[in-house]
């Protein structure tokens, strides 16, 4: 990038070259230098717009949370219509089938991050949070609709709906799971009472 060559949306190319980097080469790779190169702008652009780079891996985090959160207000909406399982398999596959798990990864692997992050949004591990309240929100919704039995417990459903996708999609390295195997977790997670 030419000196003095203004960088529209500098912020989200930023966030969007860590986000390739973490795909394609996991949270071990990722470093200012490798956002910056894989940006395409010079080394010191990331650090005139954070202070430094656990602040940039935070500011990243809460960008990618506030997408799942947009999700989640989706979701909600969606109470009603179609079914339960499809709508749940959905959204599970749309969360843990993109970037979210290498953001968990990432965050689990560095300390100052996770220090910035629960000043930041509380306790837990971030985007897992999330995508608890977020399936909480909605099975509370279908539950008020009546489409699921009224003593469905969401306080225990969402974090076991949760943790069994979580461990369906941990294998970045392998193949994503298939809409039966995702669909079938989901089944079994909200019957269970």
């Amino acid at each position: 990038m030419p000196t003095g060559s203004a960088i529209r949306d500098v912020r989200e190319q930023l966030f969007d070259a860590a986000e390739r980097i973490l795909l394609r080469d996991g949270a071990n790779a990722l470093t200012s230098r490798a956002v910056t190169t894989e940006a395409g702008v010079a080394k010191g652009v990331l650090h005139r717009h954070f202070e430094d780079f656990d602040a940039f891996l935070a500011e990243l985090v809460l960008d990618r949370i506030g997408r799942i959160e947009a999700r989640s207000r989706a979701l909600r909406e969606s109470a009603g219509t179609g079914a339960v399982v499809d709508n749940l398999t959905a959204a599970l596959t749309d969360i843990f089938g993109t970037i979210a798990l290498r953001i968990v990864g990432l965050v689990i692997a560095r300390d100052v991050l996770r220090a910035r992050l629960r000043e930041a949004r509380g306790g837990g591990v971030p985007v897992l949070r999330e995508a608890t309240a977020m399936v909480a929100g909605y099975f509370a919704a279908e539950r008020d609709l009546g489409r699921v039995p009224g003593g469905a417990d969401v306080d225990l459903v969402a974090p076991a709906l949760i943790g069994a996708a979580h461990l369906l999609f941990a294998d970045t390295e392998g193949a994503a799971p298939g809409d039966g195997e995702v669909r079938r977790v989901v089944a079994t997670v909200i019957t269970v009472e």
